[in-house]
């Protein structure tokens, strides 16, 4: 079976409820891609705003979620606070958060665990820095990073990969459709051998990094490349014409 396209919006700290009102209204409002699944991420403080907002059909996603169910964590959501929501994704282990915030691969993989464990679904964030990748360290950084996953959960099928190289956030650099290609391959091969083949044939992996209008429709066509995670282009029209890539 075909694995579905997907497309998340990474909206990260940017917006306002009249802006986050706007872009919604866009994409209410926009012809889209009925085989491609469309989730967005707003902040946490609009994650309800948003879905009260959108239409059936696409959903939302946190930036963050904590590892424990509920306690005196100051400043965290718990999957369960999420689902009582009506948010049904997260993010986990996004580069900006591994940096600037030192999450390391464990405590990730703690918190893709929780996540699954409270029903949401998940998508796990993997990359390189660009001194990594120049020591030709790309995939083993990358596995590295799913491995402490697969030590906490067996079960991939609410997983979405996002392969984003972290020296092409935010930079306007980005892989080249060969490179891409390459390292998505290389986790396909991984989940078959570490995970099961029926995960490796079924989880989506997508990519991120200046994923633009201009060069989505060209990745979009590679056999291992199963959609993106948008950063900055989310929060404008182009966002659609990612969205459509496929179609």
């Amino acid at each position: 079976m075909a694995r579905q396209f997907f497309v998340g919006g990474n909206f990260k700290m940017n917006g306002t409820i009249k802006s986050i009102q706007d872009i919604i209204r866009h994409l209410n409002e926009a012809k889209l891609d009925p085989k491609t699944e469309v989730v967005i991420a707003p902040p946490a403080i609009y994650l309800l705003v948003a879905r009260e907002a959108l239409r059936q059909g696409i959903e939302v996603a946190a930036q963050n979620v904590f590892d424990k169910p509920n306690g005196a964590f100051t400043g965290e959501i718990s999957a369960e606070q999420l689902k009582d929501s009506a948010i049904t994704w997260t993010l986990t282990g996004h580069s900006e958060r591994r940096v600037i915030l030192a999450e390391g691969d464990d405590f990730i993989a703690r918190k893709t665990k929780a996540a699954l464990d409270g029903g949401l679904s998940v998508i796990l964030c993997v990359g390189e820095t660009l001194e990594q990748r120049e020591g030709n360290r790309t995939i083993e950084i990358v596995t590295n990073q799913l491995k402490a996953v697969a030590e906490q959960t067996k079960d991939w099928s609410k997983v979405v990969v996002a392969y984003e190289p972290v020296w092409a956030i935010g930079t306007g650099k980005v892989a080249s459709t060969e490179q891409a290609q390459e390292v998505h391959a290389e986790i396909r091969k991984w989940l078959s051998s570490t995970i099961s083949k029926e995960a490796s044939a079924n989880t989506r992996i997508i990519y991120g990094g200046s994923v633009s209008e201009k060069n989505c429709r060209d990745l979009a066509k590679q056999a291992d490349i199963d959609g993106f995670l948008v950063g900055g282009a989310s929060l404008k029209p182009a966002f659609v014409d990612i969205i459509n890539s496929r179609a």
